[in-house]
């Protein structure tokens, strides 16, 4: 669909106002939805916070035909829920620091483009990770990135963008200690040694990563990866792999692609998903495909390689 039809479609708009920039006004947005076809509707309590737009979704579904939410990656893992439940299309309007799901997804990051793609665009099937019972779009971590995510508050990223990831890791990079896991994927049992373990679903994560160069949010596929180095400065010679998601290649870092897989480590260790820690080892990975609809170009119009991002650490 590209401009307005006989009846306008119905979207339940939600701004989380904690996001970033979640104070940008609304009215060139509105009105570009409006003449696109699209009718936004507010919820009847605005807060739109994170912890209660599923809940919102949820209530509102009945009477909407696509949800539309701004804000950032935590913001949309929040709702993936209620996307599930109630089956309807997403739009994004990019709001937080990193917005790494539309950068995977090849969307604008600037809002009012945002909101032309919501109008030009058709909903594009897209993949769910799944751990522990909780969803995730971009990537979940075990070990320094769990860290990071505990050491990194909503005031850094406000204030200090990308370069918030940055100012935190330094901090955490020479207390990070390696540690043990057990990995349990496809018929195989190995127990390794390592600083982190990611299973990603998406491509990009952490406000300039890769999950792998050939990874995308659609691709019905998990891509682990480990990073077994010996000292922590061995992590900041890893970057522009980390960037680029070559870091496969590397001799200290084990990495493949699966649809399920098991961490166990000694003690329970916090599980971060999309920058929110959501639970704890033993850890049950599973892949969703083509859990949920989001408003983006298609797979082959999607830029390959990140552009404009800071190297986070």
């Amino acid at each position: 669909m590209t401009e307005a039809s006989a009846r306008p479609r119905r979207a339940l708009l939600m701004v989380n106002p904690r996001a970033r920039n979640g104070g940008v006004p609304l009215d060139a947005i509105s009105d570009r939805l409006r003449r696109g076809g699209i009718e936004p509707v507010e919820p009847p309590d605005t807060a739109g916070a994170q912890a209660d737009c599923s809940a919102a979704i949820i209530r509102s579904a009945g009477g909407c035909d696509l949800i539309i939410l701004g804000g950032g990656d935590g913001t949309l893992n929040a709702a993936a829920p209620a996307l599930i439940k109630t089956g309807l299309p997403l739009g994004i309007l990019p709001l937080g620091t990193a917005n790494d799901l539309a950068r995977s997804l090849g969307l604008p990051l600037d809002p009012l483009a945002a909101a032309e793609a919501i109008v030009t665009r058709q909903p594009q099937p897209v993949d769910l990770g799944w751990v522990n019972g909780h969803y995730y779009f971009n990537v979940a971590s075990i070990g320094f990135s769990a860290d990071l995510a505990g050491e990194l508050t909503a005031e850094a990223k406000k204030t200090w963008g990308t370069l918030g990831y940055a100012i935190a890791a330094f901090r955490l990079l020479r207390r990070a200690r390696p540690f043990s896991i057990t990995i349990e994927h496809d018929g195989t049992i190995e127990k390794v040694t390592t600083i982190q373990a990611s299973v990603g679903n998406g491509r990009h994560y952490g406000g300039g990563m890769t999950v792998s160069e050939d990874a995308t949010v659609d691709d019905g596929k998990l891509d682990f990866y480990s990073l077994e180095v010996d000292h922590w400065w061995r992590l900041i010679a890893l970057l522009p792999a980390l960037r680029r998601g070559t870091h496969g290649q590397a001799t200290d870092v084990r990495a493949f692609s699966t649809t399920e897989i098991v961490l166990r480590t000694k003690k329970p260790r916090p599980v971060n998903t999309d920058g929110e820690l959501a639970t704890h080892t033993p850890a049950h990975f599973k892949v969703m495909p083509k859990a949920v609809r989001i408003f983006a170009p298609p797979r082959t119009e999607r830029p390959a390689t990140i552009v404009g991002f800071r190297m986070p650490f």
